[in-house]
């Protein structure tokens, strides 16, 4: 049966190339239009409310990533499952992996939309938001995390569509969403004059319209029929999805702990330096969404590998496994060099995007930029390496990898490099913590695709 169906699924007899693009592609278009909804927020607010509206966004940004977090655990965790039973023949399985999964996201969206409007302005206080900035981030939060339920469904179901081999369905979900998020930020922002509001506003509509969309195709799925009984919680199979998909989504909790304690670092440490309190807070939250267009290409890489790895993990076609992550991680080098070398050259164009600055505020943005990011060239490993065990059943070794940045280098580095180094310490432990976690990708990824099974014809 299994032999069968590797026969009759594109995903075990196409070429590898030809799949690469068919799922990387509308992937990345999906990540790049998800990563619109910040920077377009950004650069609304930042030329219409300026650096305290940049820096309200920036506090807000970690219940952002909590909301993917849970999207990723079990978007790709579902989408890995799915995979994985469809590559085994198990057809019945896969549409329980998928509707618990969906249940699973509305659920936990639910849960964190109710406590961020219960517990909002507490939350943003311990985010390390400033008394300048806490009116505007209170106006953000507070409309766009009734949007959390539907971010979270776009994301994660996104995974399912890809996983069903539709993924130009989910690119186009996710490309209305976006596109209809920028005129409503046009015509709120600037021609109503509504501010945080008119932005936050615009975010979740598309979130929603999106939601709607993603929702249509879900329940008329190509290769399976959902219905009640695969929605219903199970415990067994609800646990198998979140153990797939516990390395990204750890990775993305393990962003939001960073973001957190980064955020209060350049609070503290800013205001003991030329630079104040909110200039290090605005020039963060602007590069990290802007690094966040090139991660898109990264994590869409990694995203479309992921179907295409999982069924012939599945199907026992280990070659095709080796053969697949080798050409993704050469893209991936190739985008991150490029990333590189814009960052490190035209950092002012860039930030100048986002409204203008004191000098000082130019002054960190350029050195957060260059210092910060310096090792962008080899940050394509770790997540591409971490989502490739994930994706061929071997979660505990992509949790652990997608650990290795932000935990076990980066949080270490942000609180223990400035006690010696003040705010300078912060823009170097980036760096640091981006060239030991590529090291220690390498060296689990070497040892996997070492062994004999990878290596036949």
């Amino acid at each position: 049966m299994a032999n069968q169906m590797t026969k009759e699924n594109p995903l075990g007899v196409l070429p590898i190339p030809k799949l690469l693009m068919k799922f990387t592609v509308p992937s990345i278009v999906a990540m790049l239009t998800s990563a619109l909804y910040n920077i377009v927020d950004q650069f609304f607010i930042g030329n219409s409310v300026g650096e305290l509206g940049n820096a309200a966004t920036n506090v807000a940004f970690p219940l952002t990533i909590c909301c993917i977090a849970i999207a990723l655990v079990f978007g790709i965790g579902g989408a890995a499952a799915f995979n994985l039973a469809k590559g085994a023949g198990e057809d019945t399985q896969a549409a329980y992996y998928m509707g618990n999964a969906l249940t699973g996201m509305l659920v936990l969206g639910s849960c964190v939309m109710l406590v961020s409007q219960l517990f909002l302005e507490p939350m943003l206080r311990a985010f390390g938001t400033p008394e300048t900035v806490m009116g505007y981030a209170c106006t953000y939060v507070r409309i766009t995390s009734l949007g959390f339920p539907m971010l979270i469904f776009v994301n994660g179901g996104g995974h399912l569509i890809r996983a069903d081999g539709s993924p130009h369905i989910s690119m186009l979900c996710n490309l209305a969403g976006a596109v209809i998020n920028t005129i409503l930020d046009a015509a709120f922002v600037f021609g109503m004059g509504l501010g945080m509001a008119g932005a936050a506003w615009a975010t979740i509509i598309g979130q929603y319209i999106s939601a709607g969309l993603a929702g249509a195709y879900l329940l008329h799925c190509r290769s399976v029929t959902l219905t009640r009984r695969h929605l219903k919680p199970d415990r067994e199979t609800t646990l198998t999805v979140m153990s797939l998909g516990a390395a990204p989504g750890t990775n993305q909790l393990a962003m939001m702990l960073v973001q957190l304690v980064m955020n209060r670092s350049l609070t503290y440490y800013g205001a003991h330096s030329v630079y104040g309190e909110e200039i290090p807070l605005a020039c963060a939250g602007i590069i990290s969404k802007v690094n966040q267009v090139f991660f898109s290409f990264i994590i869409g890489l990694s995203q479309g590998l992921q179907p295409i790895v999982s069924f012939n993990y599945g199907a026992k076609q280990y070659t095709r496994v080796r053969r697949s992550y080798l050409l993704t991680v050469s893209i991936g080098f190739c985008i991150s060099a490029a990333a590189f070398l814009v960052f490190q050259f035209f950092p002012e164009p860039i930030i100048g995007l986002f409204g203008d600055g004191s000098a000082e505020y130019v002054s960190f943005a350029v050195s957060y930029f260059r210092v910060f990011l310096f090792f962008t060239f080899l940050n394509f490993i770790q997540p591409m390496t971490s989502n490739t065990f994930t994706a061929i059943g071997k979660p505990k070794k992509g949790m652990f990898l997608s650990l290795t940045r932000q935990i076990i280098f980066l949080l270490p580095l942000i609180v223990g490099l400035p006690l010696v180094m003040g705010i300078d310490g912060i823009l170097y432990a980036g760096p640091i913590a981006d060239g030991l976690a590529a090291l220690v990708s390498v060296f689990f990824i070497a040892r996997e695709l070492g062994q004999g099974k990878y290596k036949g014809n």
